[in-house]
């Protein structure tokens, strides 16, 4: 099996990180190369993952408090309009008693 430091389609920059050139629709050298390249997207998923759960994390406690406050604010629309709703349920006969 050929290492991927050894093959042409991998670059080692100067701060020693990796750049693959493979792409395994088109030029793959092994077959393990498959193996590789699947690997590097499932960790390239799981940084991805991972910061997207802590930009979560981060917001959280905003999106609480966006959460309470329109629940206050619907609650006060409800308790506003709530004389319209008690005027309709109530029968005829009773507004002619008052």
């Amino acid at each position: 099996m050929i290492q991927c430091k050894d093959c042409e389609f991998c670059e080692i920059g100067p701060d020693n990180r990796r750049v693959f050139k493979c792409d395994p629709f088109v030029n793959v050298k092994e077959t393990e190369c498959i193996a590789k390249w699947q690997l590097i997207r499932l960790d390239m998923l799981l940084v991805t993952y991972t910061k997207m759960q802590q930009m979560q994390e981060k917001i959280a406690p905003l999106q609480d408090k966006i959460f309470k406050y329109m629940e206050r604010e619907m609650n006060d629309i409800d308790e506003s309009d709530k004389w319209k709703i008690d005027d309709e349920e109530s029968p005829q006969g009773e507004e002619d008693k008052i």
